[in-house]
């Protein structure tokens, strides 16, 4: 069987976690039968690592190894949409984990999920927002840099803005309870909360730019075109991309006209609002595996029923979408289902969605790491972070080979392996 190597700053192995504060070898050198340097499958390649970045990678009898060098005779992926803090609504709903679980009980939850996700050969997330724990995300992404606890290199985004009242949760309109994100509006409160974000430690701004004023009503546009393109400005002006969620025409229109970096969901978008993201270089990061795990939730089953009206709108707006050519993102808003199985978003992109294996591949590396700003992962070139997983299997031609992660490098250091 074909064994391949992938690198990318969500790429990883399958199998049991060794240790994930190991000294990185001053050097590793990896003789998979094939490597996915993010967009291209070459045979015979190997991979030389020094400390945590790649020294070389090209045919074998063009790298030289230095004296000492570990060699691993093993065969030899980027998050889009997580959510660490949250966990899957079927065991605990939306509503319960904001308003009953304590942010410790969360918190603790959530380094579960780092390792899960790191273990999945994912590593680097985007963490679009902790949903009603504050910073906590913050202090998740800092324990991992320093070694205490085993995950994915993170981007986070905090607590996220919403507009005033059009979030949730929604009890009695008499009682005030905590919100899932940050109320903002107006010019000086969005000033305020996006530069109290980011002085937090917000790698990201994520914005809510349309959702639900009631229990049963459908999605409406929340801030206006003015309060988006502040929002976008003020960000910008410190480095920071924001990324929005928007499903109606147009809330996506004044996201992308705002110039954010992504558009997550984009369940009711037109071919108009899919080009004119294309036209402004905007992404769609459509996140089908949230939706599919939603209708599972409530007792829908593939096969034996109808498609529920979520999913056939996901279908055409994907069909639009692809039409259009706007770029893809892939991430599969995680938390709604279980961390450690986000390879459901690249398996439903290729059964049910008409994308190919290798789009896929090149969409979990190369692609993801373009379109969120990360020129140090996502490749396979010298100087790039020495972050590779190795599976066995061809994903190119087979996506499920990716559930089969048996080395996991980060940063030079090995964090699995499996024999």
């Amino acid at each position: 069987m074909l064994r391949s190597l992938f690198f990318s700053s969500w790429l990883l192995l399958t199998g049991s976690f060794t240790s994930f504060a190991q000294t990185a070898p001053s050097a590793l050198l990896l003789r998979p039968a094939a490597v996915f340097d993010g967009e291209t499958l070459h045979l015979g390649w190997t991979v030389l690592t020094e400390g945590n970045k790649i020294k070389a990678v090209g045919p074998a009898a063009q790298i030289h190894p230095p004296a000492g060098a570990r060699t691993l005779e093993l065969p030899g992926l980027i998050e889009g949409h997580s959510h660490l803090l949250l966990h899957p609504y079927n065991e605990t709903p939306w509503n319960d984990q904001v308003l009953l679980e304590s942010e410790a009980l969360r918190v603790a939850r959530a380094t579960v999920h780092a390792r899960q996700t790191l273990e999945a050969g994912f590593t680097t997330a985007r963490d679009l927002g902790t949903e009603g724990a504050g910073y906590a995300d913050v202090g998740l992404k800092q324990a991992i840099e320093q070694g205490l606890i085993p995950g994915p290199r993170l981007l986070v985004a905090t607590r996220a803005l919403v507009a005033t009242g059009s979030y949730g949760p929604k009890l009695s309109v008499d009682v005030d309870v905590p919100q899932g994100a940050q109320e903002a509006d107006g010019t000086d409160s969005i000033i305020r909360a996006v530069r109290e974000q980011m002085g937090r430690g917000a790698d990201i701004i994520k914005v809510y730019a349309d959702y639900r004023w009631g229990p049963n009503e459908p999605s409406r546009p929340t801030f206006s075109q003015e309060e988006l393109n502040l929002i976008v400005q003020t960000a910008r002006s410190a480095g920071r991309p924001v990324v929005v969620h928007a499903s109606t025409p147009e809330g996506m229109r004044r996201a992308t006209l705002a110039g954010v970096q992504t558009i997550e969901h984009g369940d009711g978008g037109t071919l108009e609002v899919f080009k004119l993201m294309k036209q402004r270089g905007v992404a769609l990061c459509p996140t089908v595996a949230a939706g599919d795990a939603i209708s599972r939730y409530r007792g829908w089953q593939p096969g034996t029923a109808p498609e529920p009206e979520r999913i056939r709108q996901k279908r055409e707006s994907m069909r639009l979408a692809l039409q259009s050519g706007v770029e893809l993102a892939v991430g599969g808003d995680v938390g709604v289902f279980q961390h450690g199985d986000n390879l459901r978003e690249a398996e439903q992109l290729v059964q049910n969605y008409g994308l190919s294996p290798l789009q896929v591949l090149r969409g979990l590396t190369a692609t993801n790491a373009r379109l969120f700003q990360l020129p140090d992962r996502g490749r396979l070139q010298p100087g790039l972070l020495a972050d590779l997983i190795a599976v066995p299997g061809n994903p190119t031609q087979d996506i499920k080979a990716l559930r089969q992660v048996r080395l996991v490098v980060k940063g030079g250091v090995i964090v699995k392996e499996q024999p």
